[in-house]
């Protein structure tokens, strides 16, 4: 797959209903439009690996224990400790590669081999940590992928969300911070992380490439291209900036003053 190849699967799926969103294909496309010259089949083999796995242990395990023993006990799925920040965590195809990553990453591992096995399962935006909500006859459970797919009870959660900064009553809403995200956030999360590395890295190449992976993927949200400009400007490619400041605009109007504040400092640099 080209990096042209890997624009045109997110062009599609950013029309693409978010009951048929394809989480997986997106953030396979995502890794390789960043880096072209790997292999995303290699990606695709460890994801049938773990869905055979899955599907083997769902005959003899309940569904909950089914997904913490295939993919975090037999594949090895499990969170980066040592280097957080490694920008290969939020990477697929170098997660796939090394079982370890972010919990967002790992969590697209989870959720398609859940999907392909006809579990119900969803993302959660949980603070502190990306986690998983799985829909069993015993009523929802939350699960942690960077710590392999093991089950979060209940006081651990409320535990979680108050060293996150919670008040103690918002803490304790747990069925308001279990609330799932669609496959669409998953994806954007992903991107998020990436761009705000980079743009602490000072690396406007790859912050403007991961921005401009977000406007395909969510092609009516106007702040994608403002951050797209942002990137823009950190290279000096200020005309470049004004387009997509521009695109912004056209977006959502709401974006007008700020946008059109950047596009009186950058002309002022032009001239």
């Amino acid at each position: 797959m080209t990096r042209q190849e890997a624009e045109e699967v997110l062009t599609t799926a950013g029309t693409a209903p978010e009951a048929d969103f394809p989480l997986f294909d997106v953030a396979l496309a995502c890794a390789v439009h960043e880096d072209p010259e790997r292999d995303a089949d290699a990606a695709r083999l460890v994801l049938d690996e773990a869905c055979a796995r899955l599907k083997a242990r769902l005959k003899t395990h309940t569904p909950d224990e089914a997904v913490c023993e295939a993919l975090g006990g037999d594949c090895g799925f499990a969170g980066d400790i040592l280097t957080r920040h490694d920008l290969r965590n939020a990477d697929l195809i170098a997660v796939c590669d090394r079982r370890r990553g972010l919990a967002v990453t790992l969590a697209v591992v989870f959720l398609e081999a859940a999907r392909r096995c006809r579990l119900e399962m969803r993302g959660v935006d949980f603070p502190g940590r990306f986690l998983l909500r799985l829909e069993t006859d015993d009523g929802p459970m939350a699960l942690d992928p960077f710590e392999g797919g093991r089950v979060v009870m209940p006081s651990d959660l409320v535990t979680r969300a108050l060293q996150a900064g919670l008040p103690p009553t918002a803490a304790s809403d747990l069925e308001h911070l279990m609330i799932t995200v669609s496959s669409r956030r998953v994806a954007l999360r992903l991107q998020d992380n990436l761009f705000a590395w980079a743009e602490r890295a000072g690396d406007w190449e790859r912050a403007e490439r991961a921005a401009h992976r977000r406007a395909l993927i969510d092609p009516a949200d106007h702040r994608a291209w403002i951050d797209v400009a942002a990137a823009r400007e950190g290279q000096g490619k200020l005309a470049g900036a004004l387009d997509a400041l521009a695109r912004a605009r056209r977006l959502d109007g709401g974006a007008a003053f700020a946008a059109r504040a950047a596009r009186e400092r950058m002309r002022m640099a032009l001239n």
